[in-house]
């Protein structure tokens, strides 16, 4: 693996780490939400990223049309990297959130980020510290 997969692999940890942060806040809180979903945008940013690194560097898996991060989810899951379909979820959250902009949809979805995705996040980080594990 590259050097520039540790890096972004320990910056997708240091984001988990903030946005798990929200658990403990007011989601009531307007600032405290708008918060959550740009930590939560950074991580699913970060995370499809170190995906598409593992596949590419890890399992030489390099049929990738366009390298988008829905085909990379995709390749992942193939990969056995996530096992939930619940990620392609993640991804059209992230878009929607981008696209917020009268702050309709964003308490519901912190709710989920809290309550779902940051758990999905955490698997991510296990089964990656796991293969790291497994090829030292």
């Amino acid at each position: 693996m590259e050097e520039r997969f540790y890096k972004r692999y320990e910056s997708f940890k240091r984001s988990l780490d903030a946005l798990a942060e929200a658990r403990q806040r007011d989601m009531s809180d307007s600032f405290v939400l708008s918060g959550t979903t740009a930590k939560f945008s950074i991580a699913m940013n970060l995370a499809w990223k170190v995906m598409k690194d593992i596949i590419v560097g890890y399992y030489e898996i390099t049929d990738f049309v366009t390298g988008s991060p829905k085909e990379v989810l995709k390749k992942a899951f193939q990969a056995k990297l996530i096992s939930d379909d619940t990620w392609l979820e993640m991804l059209r959250t992230r878009n929607e959130l981008a696209h917020d902009y009268d702050g309709a949809i964003i308490k519901s979805a912190c709710m989920t980020i809290i309550g779902r995705y940051l758990d999905l996040f955490y698997d991510f980080r296990n089964t990656v510290d796991e293969l790291l594990k497994e090829s030292l």
